[in-house]
């Protein structure tokens, strides 16, 4: 059954819980009449039966928007918007948003990556970092947030910031190249500390009350383990 998150946003938890999803992928439903699905999840029969379950009589799924290409977030997108046909937002494909050094590391086969990624994926419309859409009479704004995907966004509805696996409370975000930038990570933070939604709704795990306070923890997080490797490298571990 979907839960209230905040006013006029629902959330349904995906069947996939692991050591990398927590409980399972957040399927947000946005709105009263029209309704924004972001996240629709793994391509699941339990759980593409329950999204349509949760749609009420007078209701229908107007936009589809996923936060980024991983196997647990994407794939159910395209059969939802084919039963809905509703069209599919986000930044772009699965290779989308790459920095130039992750695509000449990658293409000179020196780093690997690719863990869960939905290489089908594939949007009818992307998104232009700032992008703003209009649903329900509100502006829903698309926020780039690289660093634990190059094609991931963040949205912005109604008060509430939909983070994706950007920011959770239950873990820090998985970086691994060539699809994850801790560089990309960093600046997408900072990004994200000049905006005022304190509420923010993750990819996985329950909301973050204090959105900003997550993101101070996540930066001095990364800062301290780059010093102890830095530490370490230089014969002097801590």
């Amino acid at each position: 059954m979907a839960e209230t998150q905040a006013p006029q946003i629902r959330r349904l938890v995906a069947p996939n819980p692991s050591p990398m999803t927590y409980t399972g992928t957040n399927t947000y439903f946005l709105g009263l009449r029209d309704i924004a699905v972001i996240d629709p999840g793994p391509d699941n029969d339990a759980h593409f039966a329950a999204i349509v379950s949760a749609i009420a009589p007078d209701q229908k799924i107007t936009k589809i928007l996923v936060t980024h290409a991983h196997l647990d977030h994407a794939p159910l997108a395209r059969r939802l918007s084919a039963h809905y046909g509703a069209p599919i937002y986000a930044y772009g494909d699965s290779g989308a948003g790459r920095s130039a050094q992750m695509i000449a590391l990658s293409a000179a086969g020196k780093i690997g990556g690719g863990e869960g990624v939905d290489y089908d994926f594939q949007p009818d419309i992307t998104l232009k970092d700032g992008a703003v859409l209009d649903h329900e009479g509100q502006e829903l704004i698309a926020i780039w947030t690289p660093g634990h995907f190059g094609n991931h966004m963040a949205f912005s509805w109604n008060g509430a910031l939909f983070s994706g696996d950007h920011v959770m409370a239950w873990a820090s975000t998985m970086i691994s190249p060539p699809d994850g930038d801790l560089g990309a990570f960093r600046r997408s933070c900072a990004q994200l500390q000049q905006r005022r939604e304190r509420l923010y709704l993750p990819g996985h795990g329950d909301a973050i009350e204090d959105g900003p306070a997550r993101l101070h923890w996540l930066l001095a997080h990364r800062q301290e383990r780059e010093s102890q490797i830095i530490s370490h490298l230089q014969g002097q571990p801590n």
